[in-house]
C-alpha cells in the first residue's frame, strides 16, 4: 500500500515536471545540425566504427555543460554573455564578441548549406536557391517566436527534432551495424592526422558553442525568475536536458553507424550527396528520401536556433538588440556566395566544424568560472567533482586542437 503511494507521489511529481521541460529541446538541435552529418557520414565511410567513441565521450560532456549553462540562467535571471557583458572592460568584450560572433557564423553557415543540398537531393534545386528557400523558411520560424512566444517556437522545433531523429535512424533497421564493431569503436583512439581532424570536427559539431550561450536564454526567458521554485526548476532542467541530448546523441551515433554499415569504402561517400546517392543504392528510394528529409528539417530547426543564438550573443556583449530576422537576413549573405561561388558544401560544413571546436573553451572556461563562482550562484555552485569534470573537458578539446594543429604542420 505504501509502495503504491509512493508511485503515485512519484509519478504526480513526473507529470508536474512535464510541462516545464522544452529549452533543452531546442539547445539539442544545434547537436543535430547539417555540420553533424557531415562530420558523422564522412568519419563513419572513411574509418568505420573508429571515431564511435569520439560521438559517446562528446554528448556525455554535452549533457555536463549544457545543465550547467540551464543552471545558471536560472539561478542568476541572466543570460551568460549579459554576465560576461558585465565583467568584461570595453576592448576583452569586444574582442570576445568577435570570437563568438565568428562561431555563430560558421554555425549558421552549415546549417544554410545543408538545408540548401537537401532541397538539392530532394528536388533539384540550385545550391544557390536552396539556400536562400531555408533563410526565407527560418524567418517564417523566427517569426512564430516573436509574435507566439517560446513555447510555440519549442513546439514547432521539438516537431522537426522528431523527423530528425526518424530520418536518420530509419536506415540502421533496413541494414543494422555490426555490434562487435560497435564495442571495438569505444576504444579511444585515431588512424593519422585525417582521423583527428574529423573527431576536431565531430566534437565542434556536438558540443556546440553558440548553444552554451543560448541555453542560459531559453531556460532563463522560458521560466523567468526561479525565485521559491528553484529546486523545482532545477530538477525540471536536468530531465530537460539528460531527455533532449539523449535524443541527439543516439541521432547522431545513428549517423556514424548508417555511413559505418552501409558506406565504408563506397566512392564519393566522402560527401553528404554522395553518401545520400550510396544511402539510396543500399538500402532503396524509401531511405534515400527520409535521409534527405531528415536534413532539410536539420537545416531549418538548427538556423532557427543559430539566429536566436546570435542575437542573444549581442545583445549580452554589445548591449544592442537587433530584430532576429535582421540578423537572419544578414547571416545568410555569406553561405549564399559560398553556395554560389561552388565551393565543396561538405567540405565547408567540415571546415565550418572544426572552427566551432576551436571556439568551445572560450565558452567553456567562462561557464566553468561562473557556475563555481559562489557569490554568484549561492548554493547553486558547483562543488568539486564538477568543478574537476568541467576542466577535463577543456583540457581535453584543448589537447585535441593543439594535437591537430601539430599533426596538420608535421604531416603526421
Amino acid at each position: 500500500m505504501a509502495t503504491a503511494t509512493t508511485d503515485k507521489q512519484t509519478n504526480a511529481r513526473r507529470r508536474h515536471l512535464l510541462p516545464l521541460l522544452g529549452p533543452a529541446f531546442v539547445a539539442a538541435v544545434a547537436y543535430v545540425d547539417p555540420g553533424n552529418v557531415a562530420a558523422n557520414l564522412t568519419a563513419g565511410a572513411r574509418y568505420g566504427y573508429l571515431l564511435l567513441w569520439v560521438l559517446v565521450a562528446a554528448n556525455l560532456m554535452a549533457v555536463l555543460v549544457q545543465y550547467q549553462s540551464a543552471k545558471l540562467g536560472l539561478v542568476t535571471g541572466a543570460t551568460m554573455p549579459e554576465l560576461l557583458g558585465r565583467r568584461l572592460r570595453r576592448k576583452p568584450r569586444l574582442a570576445y564578441w568577435a570570437q563568438a560572433e565568428l562561431v555563430a557564423a560558421a554555425t549558421d553557415l552549415a546549417e544554410v548549406i545543408g538545408g540548401a543540398i537537401a532541397l538539392n537531393l530532394l528536388f533539384g534545386l540550385p545550391l544557390p536557391l536552396g539556400g536562400l528557400i531555408v533563410g526565407v523558411i527560418s524567418m517564417l520560424m523566427l517569426l512564430v517566436a516573436d509574435r507566439h512566444g517560446q513555447r510555440r517556437f519549442e513546439s514547432v522545433i521539438v516537431a522537426l527534432l522528431a523527423v530528425i531523429t526518424v530520418g536518420f535512424v530509419a536506415g540502421l533497421f533496413v541494414n543494422p551495424p555490426d555490434g562487435g564493431e560497435m564495442v571495438s569503436g569505444l576504444v579511444p583512439r585515431f588512424a593519422g592526422a585525417d582521423s583527428v581532424l574529423l573527431a576536431t570536427s565531430m566534437l565542434g559539431a556536438t558540443v556546440m558553442p553558440h548553444a552554451i550561450y543560448v541555453h542560459s536564454a531559453l531556460a532563463r526567458d522560458r521560466h523567468g525568475k526561479a525565485e521559491g521554485r528553484l529546486p523545482t526548476l532545477l530538477r525540471a532542467t536536468r530531465w530537460d536536458v539528460v531527455a533532449a541530448l539523449g535524443v541527439a546523441g543516439c541521432v547522431n551515433i545513428a549517423m556514424l553507424l548508417l555511413a559505418a554499415s552501409s558506406l565504408q569504402g563506397v566512392p564519393g561517400t566522402d560527401t553528404i550527396e554522395g553518401a545520400h546517392a550510396a544511402v539510396t543504392d543500399a538500402l532503396g528510394p524509401a531511405i534515400g528520401m527520409v535521409f534527405a528529409i531528415g536534413l532539410l528539417a536539420s537545416g531549418l530547426a538548427s538556423t532557427s536556433v543559430g539566429s536566436y543564438a546570435g542575437a542573444t550573443i549581442m545583445a549580452g556583449l554589445l548591449h544592442r538588440r537587433i530584430p532576429v530576422l535582421a540578423r537572419r537576413a544578414v547571416t545568410l549573405v555569406p553561405a549564399l556566395i559560398l553556395l554560389a561561388a561552388g565551393v565543396d558544401p561538405t567540405w565547408a560544413l567540415v571546415v565550418s566544424q572544426v572552427v566551432l571546436s576551436f571556439g568551445i573553451p572560450f565558452a567553456l572556461v567562462p561557464l566553468l568560472r561562473l557556475t563555481s563562482d559562489r557569490t554568484l550562484m549561492g548554493e547553486s555552485a558547483n562543488g568539486p567533482v564538477i568543478r574537476w569534470l568541467l576542466t577535463g573537458i577543456v583540457v581535453a578539446v584543448v589537447a585535441l586542437n593543439l594535437g591537430l594543429i601539430v599533426l596538420t604542420l608535421t604531416g603526421g
